[in-house]
């Protein structure tokens, strides 16, 4: 566990794709996706919350913090992370928060440490992961102290990719390794009934 880290679960998204709702909340294995994602992630930061918009009952269960947008309208993930960062400023003793998306159910058991230890050696830079040769900028690691340049970023520049804040700000990447046994890559997501349905085979696989 890194003990000065908040987590940050992006589970905001309208998941058009599936046919709306919260992809988060789909049945996986004995529980749904976000019990797995969770099951992997919740050990890693000392601190964890939900960034989702609507009714927080419906993540009641989970019994954990469910922050609303601060910035009006559908902003997208920059605006969770946004108010991942003011949140844990504001309520939490940690200095540095750790994104990740809520569809991705099979997420590195290590993402937290590895993104923390590039984020060490580059002080003040995000550190995002990155896999077979591709970013992945709702996976990384953001210092409280952005979150001022981020709400100019979002609300006076009316900016809403994650990517680009990334170039602007400064940052490290972390390569993370597809899985050699299984050609799974740690990041794959759920965006599609098929996706959901090899991620069931996966878990399946892994848990056989």
């Amino acid at each position: 566990m890194e003990r000065d880290i908040a987590g940050i679960v992006l589970a905001g998204g309208q998941s058009r794709r599936m046919g709306g709702g919260d992809k988060s909340l789909l049945p996986l294995g004995s529980g749904s996706v976000l019990d797995q994602l969770l099951s992997r992630f919740g050990p890693q930061v000392e601190i964890l919350a939900l960034s989702a918009n609507g009714d927080p009952d419906r993540f009641s269960r989970f019994g954990l913090p469910v922050l609303a947008d601060t910035i009006e309208g559908f902003a997208g993930p920059l605006a969770g992370i946004l108010t991942g960062l003011e949140w844990a400023a504001a309520s939490t003793p940690c200095k540095a928060v750790v994104t990740a998306a809520a569809d991705t159910p099979f997420l590195p058991l290590d993402l937290v440490e590895r993104l923390a230890a590039a984020a060490g050696e580059h002080p003040g830079s995000v550190a995002v992961a990155a896999s077979a040769g591709r970013r992945h900028p709702t996976f990384a690691l953001w210092p409280t102290e952005c979150r001022d340049a981020l709400r100019h970023f979002l609300v006076d520049e009316d900016n809403r990719r994650v990517s680009a804040f990334i170039e602007r700000h400064g940052h490290v990447e972390v390569e993370f390794p597809v899985l050699q046994s299984t050609g799974l890559d740690p990041f794959f997501n759920i965006n599609v009934p098929d996706d959901l349905a090899e991620a069931a085979r996966l878990l399946q696989s892994m848990t056989s």
